[in-house]
């Protein structure tokens, strides 16, 4: 028998593995009562934790096992076991598809599966399936805003200084970051020579995009005096308006800032008259004014 016969033999007796079809969720956080929340902490928040609770068919399936939402795990791991059989979920990850309420719900059911303490297997492109809505018992998050990343170890283990060690790179990484009362998913950050108030908005795109532009021509759209609309940028269907602050200021001190911005902006979202000419040409600055996400 020939060689390319052989190969044609073997290549019939092999079975094919199913493509998986990858498919892009603009909001992939929909339906959540959180979703401005699960937004930031996926894109704005270097450092923090929420529990989530499982829908009472998996407690039932796999147990009442403690589920800790995270925003990055070591490595961008997708997902964490503990001997005590906890269970931590990284939002922010390497590998990814286009929904990631997909992809966490997989990273979330492999964690349920593995034995406590092993390590999790999570595919990049998980395929059809249940998804966050499905699998969580929703509600308003629970967040813990951290300055480091201590709350992945165990009792212990930073004694070891190679885990000390890397923990300390990581925690480098972490620059200040405050969640505001303020407003839902507003959050104040100091980056290098920059302080910033970013808000994911909870609103649809064109309607919050209208109630900004109407803001602008009032002259009403910064946070007060020695302050900026840096621009904005989209995150997951919806938009995150930045402000540049002054360095020195501390967070607390844009309580009452942004709580008057959020009073102008509800107010701006009763209007539903169409824009006039002023107002067409204050979108479209602000459409030409997107940032880049990070």
């Amino acid at each position: 028998m020939s060689k390319r016969r052989k190969s044609q033999r073997a290549a019939e007796a092999t079975p094919k593995r199913e493509k998986v079809r990858d498919i892009f969720v603009p909001r992939p956080f929909e339906g959540l009562v959180d979703e401005p929340e699960w937004i930031a902490l996926r894109e704005l928040v270097p450092a923090a934790s929420a529990p989530l609770r499982l829908t009472p068919e998996l407690v039932e399936e796999y147990g009442d096992r403690p589920v800790t939402l995270a925003t990055v795990l070591p490595m961008a791991a997708p997902a964490m076991t503990k001997p005590d059989g906890r269970i931590l979920i990284g939002l922010q990850r390497h590998q990814q598809s286009g929904d990631v309420s997909r992809d966490l719900a997989e990273a979330l059911l492999s964690a349920l599966r593995t034995e406590p303490g092993g390590q999790v297997t999570v595919p990049p492109l998980p395929g059809p399936g249940p998804r966050l809505q499905d699998i969580l018992a929703d509600g308003p998050l629970e967040i813990t805003m951290h300055d480091g990343f201590e709350f992945w170890l165990d009792p212990g283990a930073a004694d070891d200084p190679t885990v000390q060690a890397s923990l300390e790179r990581a925690n480098a990484a972490v620059y200040p970051t405050v969640r505001l009362a303020a407003a839902r998913a507003a959050y104040w950050c100091q980056v290098p020579e920059k302080a910033h108030v970013r808000w994911v908005l909870p609103d649809d795109e064109d309607v919050a995009l209208d109630a900004l532009s109407r803001l602008s021509v009032a002259g009403t759209l910064t946070l007060g005096e020695n302050t900026r609309f840096a621009g904005m940028f989209r995150a997951h269907g919806r938009l995150v308006p930045v402000w540049d602050l002054p360095e020195q200021t501390p967070a607390a001190e844009w309580e009452a800032p942004v709580a008057a911005f959020a009073d102008r902006y509800a107010e701006a979202l009763k209007e539903t008259e169409p824009l006039d000419a002023a107002g067409r040409r204050a979108r479209h600055g602000l459409v030409g004014r997107q940032l880049t996400l990070r």
